[in-house]
C-alpha cells in the first residue's frame, strides 16, 4: 500500500509543479490567461506559484505531509470557489480540484500508516460493529 500510495504521491506532485506551479512561476501566458478567465489580477501569478511549490514540498516530506495535505486542500478549495463564481465549466474546471484533493488524501492515507491507523480508531469511522 505504501508503494502505491507513494507513486501516485509522486505523480500528484510531478502534475502539480509541471501544470500549475513552473508556469505560475515562469509567467507563462497560460498561467495568465487562466487567472484572467477567473477573474484574478495577473499580479498574484508569482505569489500563488511560490505559494503552491511551498504546499507541494510540504505534502512531499514526511514529516510535514499532513500539513500540507491540509493546506494544499485549503488551496485547492480557492481555486474550486474561484472556477464556481467565474462560471467556468462544471466537470471540467470547477471540480476538477475535488478530484485532484481526493488523490492527494487516498495518496496519504496508503502511504502514512500513522494516518490510516488514526482514522481507524477515529469514532465513527471504525468497521468494528460493537
Amino acid at each position: 500500500m505504501a508503494r502505491i500510495g507513494w507513486i501516485m504521491t509522486i505523480l500528484v506532485a510531478l502534475f502539480l509543479l509541471g501544470a500549475s506551479v513552473a508556469p505560475k512561476l515562469m509567467g507563462a501566458s497560460a498561467a495568465t490567461d487562466a487567472l484572467v478567465a477567473i477573474g484574478w489580477p495577473t499580479r498574484y501569478l508569482l505569489m500563488l506559484g511560490i505559494t503552491e511549490l511551498v504546499l507541494v514540498v510540504l505534502y512531499l516530506v514526511p514529516r510535514t505531509s499532513l500539513v500540507g495535505a491540509v493546506l494544499l486542500t485549503g488551496f485547492i478549495g480557492g481555486a474550486i470557489a474561484s472556477h464556481l463564481r467565474a462560471g467556468s465549466p462544471m466537470f471540467s474546471h470547477t471540480l476538477f480540484g475535488i478530484y485532484l484533493g481526493t488523490f492527494i488524501w487516498v495518496a496519504l492515507w496508503l502511504r502514512d500508516a500513522g494516518l490510516r491507523a488514526y482514522l481507524s480508531a477515529a469514532p465513527g469511522l471504525s468497521a468494528r460493529v460493537e
